[in-house]
C-alpha cells in the first residue's frame, strides 16, 4: 500500500510513535512501516541486561539501566543522521527526547544531574521527526495490556509506577513542539488488527496540517 495522491505531498518521512508501556507504540509502528514499506528503528528494550533487575530493585538499579538505554537511543540516533544523505523514510517507535521522562522518574538528584550532563552531549544532533504520534491510553487499560502480554520482567511493574508514568508523558506532550503532534485515544481503538480503525488514522495522518492535533475517532464495530 502506499498514500493516496491526495496525502503524498504531506506524508511525513520520519514518524515517532511515542506512549508509556502498554500503549502499542511498537505494533503501531511495525505496521506503519509495513504498510509503507519505511525503514524500521525500534527500542531494544530486550537487549537491556539492567531492566529486568530494575524492576525487581529500582532503586538499585535505576541508574545502570537508564543510562543503557540512553547509549542504545543515542547511538541509533545518530546512525539515522550519518544515513540522512540518502534521505531515507522510517519509523521509530521512541523519541530521545522522551527519555528524560524516565530518569526524572526514576533517579535520585544526583544521579540525574549525571544523567542530564550524557544526555545533553548525546542528542546535539538528534534528528527530529516530521510527525510524532502520542498514542494515549488510562492506566488501568495499561496494565490489563502488559499483564495480558506476559513479558516476564513486565509483570513486575506496580500501578503506582505506571500511573506516574503515564502522567509524566501527558505533561510532557502538553508542552512539546518540537514537530507535529498528533495525539491518539489508543484505549478503545485497535489499530493493530483492526483494518476501519488504521485506515482511520492513515488517512488522518495523510491531511494532517501542522501543529498539534487530536485524533479520536469511535471504535469500529467490526
Amino acid at each position: 500500500m502506499t498514500p493516496t495522491n491526495s496525502t503524498t505531498r504531506q506524508f511525513p518521512r520520519y514518524i515517532a510513535v511515542e506512549g508509556p508501556i502498554g500503549v502499542g507504540k511498537t505494533s503501531l509502528a511495525n505496521r506503519l512501516a509495513s504498510t509503507f514499506n519505511y525503514d524500521i528503528l525500534l527500542e531494544r528494550a530486550q537487549e537491556n541486561p539492567f531492566l529486568e533487575r530494575f524492576y525487581q530493585d529500582p532503586r538499585r538499579h535505576a541508574l545502570s539501566t537508564q543510562l543503557f538505554f540512553l547509549f542504545q537511543r543515542g547511538q541509533q540516533l545518530q546512525d539515522v543522521r550519518q544515513e540522512d544523505i540518502f534521505k531515507p523514510v522510517r519509523v521509530a517507535d521512541f523519541l530521545i527526547d522522551k527519555d528524560r521522562l524516565f530518569a526524572q522518574q526514576n533517579l535520585d538528584q544526583d544521579e540525574y544531574e549525571l544523567y542530564l550532563k550524557i544526555y545533553q552531549h548525546l542528542t546535539i544532533d538528534a534528528p527530529q521527526p516530521d510527525l510524532v504520534i502520542y498514542l494515549q491510553a488510562p492506566t488501568n487499560v495499561l496494565l490489563q495490556r502488559i499483564r495480558k502480554r506476559g513479558i516476564p520482567a513486565e509483570q513486575l511493574i506496580e500501578l503506582n509506577y505506571l500511573e506516574n508514568l503515564n502522567h509524566a508523558y501527558t505533561e510532557f506532550f502538553h508542552f512539546y513542539q518540537s514537530s507535529r503532534l498528533l495525539i491518539v485515544n489508543a484505549a478503545e481503538i485497535d489499530l493493530v488488527s483492526n483494518e476501519h480503525d488504521y485506515q482511520q488514522l492513515v488517512e488522518y495522518i495523510g491531511t494532517m496540517p501542522g501543529g498539534t492535533h487530536y485524533f479520536n475517532p469511535r471504535p469500529s464495530l467490526i
